[in-house]
């Protein structure tokens, strides 16, 4: 990309307005992956312009995305730049409605950190106010992710909004919140849990957490069974497990997956039986060494046990 983006440049030897005056008139024969050169030309060359550059990413994200175009303005820009982006919020298009969330995620990924976003979401706040109602999943999905980002350093906040949009519930609601508040509840944050009636865990007993194959050859699978009882009264639970990967600098990796949510009655007892896999892909790649489960009920952690992987 950043090499396409430096070609365009060297062909066009001409002031930055006017180099933007040629691509507005074929950017509109680009879209998807392909196009996102032109948002990244706006970043490598425009950010002295701001009015010919933000005109641009306006346009151009509507052929693919200025989410990561638009970070170093608003770094350099912040004020007028989250105006502009508030404006953006009740946009026509939803592609520009979405850039409006999507490009001040404090910490989107492969992108540049907004550290000033972290430390003050205020800004971001009346976007996402104008946005949780959107019609399009595209855009309110955008919305739940920039949250979620938020929650990492500014719980409270994030919680406090939640908790005020749930008396306005609307269609989008209750997946929304429950997105927003993915990490939050991953970690056991008891006001998350409290939002979605999962119950108190003093009264949670792991009978049985055993691996059938202890001893595991990369690359193929293995199953390991629980069962559980509740001896406190009738409520919902939220079931997970954490792996402890072994990496290839002696370090372990946490990962958590969620097992299910259910309702479990007084004295009652479930049996879990789930699939472990070992195959490599491109976002894991595992290697020999001492792993962990993690069995954790409502986010605390109830009981480990360990395996090798060979």
């Amino acid at each position: 990309m950043h090499h396409i983006t430096q070609e365009i440049n060297n062909h066009l030897p001409f002031e930055y307005k006017e180099q933007i005056n040629i691509i507005d008139k074929i950017v509109i024969q680009f879209n998807g992956l392909t196009a996102i050169i032109f948002p990244n030309f706006i970043e490598k060359y425009g950010i002295d312009d701001y009015e010919t550059s933000i005109k641009a990413i306006e346009l151009y994200t509507q052929f693919s995305t200025s989410e990561f175009a638009i970070r170093p303005f608003i770094i350099k820009y912040p004020t007028k730049t989250m105006a502009k982006m508030l404006d953006w919020s009740i946009h026509k298009s939803h592609h520009t409605r979405r850039l409006a969330s999507e490009g001040c995620r404090p910490l989107l990924p492969w992108a540049m950190k907004l550290q000033n976003m972290v430390e003050d979401p205020s800004l971001i706040i009346p976007i996402l106010e104008n946005l949780k109602d959107d019609q399009e999943d595209y855009v309110y999905r955008s919305v739940a992710n920039n949250l979620n980002d938020i929650s990492k350093n500014q719980p409270d906040l994030v919680i406090s909004l939640c908790k005020k949009w749930n008396k306005e519930a609307s269609v989008n609601t209750p997946w929304l919140i429950k997105h927003a508040l993915r990490t939050l509840l991953k970690k056991g944050n008891l006001e998350a849990m409290k939002m979605f009636g999962f119950g108190d865990v003093t009264g949670i007993k792991i009978n049985q957490l055993i691996i059938d194959k202890p001893l595991i050859k990369i690359g193929e699978s293995t199953y390991f069974n629980l069962n559980i009882t509740n001896h406190s009264k009738t409520a919902k639970y939220r079931l997970e497990y954490t792996i402890m990967y072994f990496k290839k600098n002696g370090k372990r990796n946490p990962k958590v997956f969620q097992l299910r949510e259910t309702q479990i009655g007084v004295n009652e007892s479930i049996d879990i039986k789930k699939k472990l896999t070992f195959t490599d892909f491109s976002t894991r790649k595992h290697y020999a060494g001492e792993h962990f489960l993690i069995l954790k009920v409502n986010g605390i952690e109830m009981k480990t046990i360990g395996f090798d992987l060979i």
